[in-house]
């Protein structure tokens, strides 16, 4: 297989995404081939480093990144586990161009489809049905957001974890408790206590 045949057979997963949002035409399809570029990411490598400007929009076709913040005390808060066919960035890094407050790192190694700003603004400029797509991933996720913040003011963190047993049930294998308990903000400790807690009810 040559080059051009991998790069082709690496995007169809990015491909079939948008197809199944708003389906592309051909010539759609080739600007997409054009901007998006693959990029492995080993276990424990940033794709974002808190203090830089955040040049990618990524794709995971296979592996896990998480967005996180460190606050003053040295505490990580994960804001988001993204694995296959899910999207990360510093979204206000990443449009204003400004110094991000957040890291990105690889848990597992990771594959990514990556797309430059600029590229990305061509996109919208020359595929009729990229704005609408990008639309519908920036509402998705915001509405996501919105819904993770509510949790966070509202729920308890037993009802969190419930949550995310049945929204995530298939990243319990690949994440350490020290990890999902950062995510639903709580220490590592109380998490055990409540795992305990579920697992004495269902016995």
């Amino acid at each position: 297989m040559n080059t051009k045949d991998s790069h082709t057979a690496s995007i169809q997963p990015l491909l079939d995404y948008f197809d199944h949002i708003l389906p592309l035409t051909s010539d759609e399809k080739q600007m997409v081939l054009a901007k998006f570029h693959p990029h492995l990411y080993l276990k424990k490598q940033y794709a974002l480093q808190h203090g830089d400007v955040c040049q990618y929009f990524n794709f995971v076709v296979r592996g896990c990144l998480r967005l996180y913040q460190v606050d003053n005390e040295g505490a990580l808060h994960i804001l988001q586990f993204a694995t296959e066919n899910n999207w990360v960035h510093d979204l206000a890094s990443f449009h204003k161009e400004i110094p991000s407050k957040l890291n990105i790192d690889a848990l597992e190694e990771t594959v990514v489809l990556r797309i430059t700003r600029n590229d990305l603004i061509d996109l919208y400029l020359n595929g009729t049905h990229f704005n609408r797509i990008f639309r519908v991933l920036l509402e998705n996720s915001f509405m996501h957001q919105q819904e993770r913040l509510s949790q966070l003011f509202s729920s308890t963190a037993e009802e969190r974890y419930q949550y995310f047993l049945e929204t995530y049930s298939h990243l319990l294998t690949r994440l350490s408790q020290v990890q999902i308990a950062a995510y639903l903000g709580v220490t590592p400790e109380f998490l055990s206590r409540i795992r305990n807690k579920i697992a004495r009810i269902k016995s």
